[in-house]
């Protein structure tokens, strides 16, 4: 069976890949078959469009924080929504690179790493924002103690 021409191209083009390539060949394992498979269904196509929802809210609310005034309303609301939702768009990014790569589509495996990293360096760039979430983490941990603590209560003494 004869690949299809853009595959043929791409292995004239770098033809020390070959071998490399040919292991992504039809010979494909049952799991990654499967991964392949789901990701064309109906509903596989509907959760990847909704992962990449989420991936192109969270950059534009990120586009939105980089160019509002700093200690504005605006920028604490488009940080707080990024940071709300840049862990859910890393990994629906990922899934989508994951499923590209085990298809062969080289451009999208490109792309996606492109806008992985990007979200990821945004992510780690700018920890002194104001946001929401700031101090939430000492103030989730200190309820969390006081959970598990319990009740430090006395009984009534029963006469």
């Amino acid at each position: 069976m004869e690949p299809p021409l853009d595959q043929q191209w791409f292995r004239q083009f770098l033809g020390v890949f070959d071998v490399w390539f040919s292991a992504f060949g039809p010979a494909m394992s049952p799991g990654m078959e499967s991964v392949a498979a789901f990701s064309g269904s109906v509903p596989g196509q509907i959760l990847l469009a909704i992962g990449q929802t989420i991936v192109v809210v969270c950059v534009c609310f990120d586009m939105v924080r980089a160019l509002s005034v700093p200690r504005s309303h605006r920028r604490y609301v488009a940080s707080t929504v990024f940071r709300t939702l840049a862990v859910p768009s890393i990994i629906a990014n990922g899934l989508t690179v994951l499923i590209a790569l085990v298809v062969a589509s080289w451009v999208d495996v490109v792309m996606g790493m492109f806008v992985l990293v990007a979200i990821i360096f945004r992510l780690h760039h700018d920890k002194d924002e104001d946001n929401w979430w700031k101090g939430k983490g000492k103030k989730l941990a200190r309820w969390a103690r006081r959970q598990v603590a319990g009740r430090t209560s006395t009984a009534p003494a029963m006469g």
